[in-house]
């Protein structure tokens, strides 16, 4: 077994992402309906926020909505939309105290104006805060990368930038988590083992790890457990183990 990294060794964890799967399955095992699951998937956001306070994370990022997931049954999505727009009514002040910044990620033109103005209202309300809870609605990675490429394509047509100088740093840019560095770590509950389409650019060199039990049952005890493995981790970015020994010893 891998011995846990040394604390001047461990990989640092800034970013932790988490897919929150498994409402529905964790709803129907108990005889309760789907929404039910994902209200109770609602809750649980608060413990997951406290364990990242206290293991030093600056940001959360949570897949809440996915661009596939309009597929789901009428009722259902109506369900969620009308969850989310009550997790934030309830929730922004709440973060606000507790010094969170809620950022809102994906396509909202699928949004009703009501919940659009009550995102901007909580997100200018918490603007303050010294940690970040990003929570992708409407969101997918292909859908991000099609539309940062849309914005430096336009770029170009306008003159303002010439094809041979686009990069990976300008398309970056152009990026729902800009302002953001990549996940350290990616979560996923419920023992499915793929990202589903989220943050596909941005994850290009994210720890995976893969929980078992569903998202309304991961707590702070899972959540501990999570990290325990991602800091065993080496983390080479392309590098030999022994050219990672190097820099690592550079460092100390």
């Amino acid at each position: 077994m891998t011995e846990v990294a040394s604390q001047e060794e461990a990989p640092p964890l800034r970013h932790v992402a988490i897919i929150m799967d498994g409402n529905n399955r964790w709803a129907n095992e108990r005889g309760l309906g789907g929404v039910a699951g994902h209200q109770a998937g609602v809750e649980n956001v608060r413990n997951v926020l406290e364990a990242c306070r206290d293991q030093g994370v600056e940001t959360l990022t949570l897949f809440a909505f996915s661009s596939e997931n309009w597929q789901r049954p009428k009722s259902e999505v109506q369900g969620l939309f009308a969850l989310f727009g009550t997790y934030i009514k309830n929730e922004m002040r709440k973060l606000r105290d507790k010094k969170v910044r809620l950022h809102v990620i994906g396509e909202r033109g699928r949004y009703s104006n009501g919940l659009r103005n009550r995102i901007k209202q909580a997100e200018a309300l918490t603007a303050e805060g010294d940690m970040n809870l990003v929570l992708a609605v409407d969101y997918g990675g292909r859908w991000d990368i099609t539309e940062a490429a849309r914005t430096l394509a336009q770029k170009v047509a306008d003159g303002e930038l010439a094809p041979a100088n686009i990069s990976e740093e300008l398309l970056a840019k152009e990026l729902s988590l800009a302002d953001f560095p990549p996940p350290d770590l990616c979560i996923r509950t419920a023992g499915e083992q793929r990202i589903s389409n989220f943050l596909l650019w941005q994850m290009a060199y994210t720890e995976l790890c893969f929980a078992d039990c569903y998202w309304p049952d991961f707590g702070k005890a899972e959540f501990d457990l999570a990290l325990e493995e991602y800091r065993r981790r080496n983390r080479r970015f392309g590098l030999s183990s022994s050219q990672l020994l190097v820099s690592q010893r550079d460092r100390a």
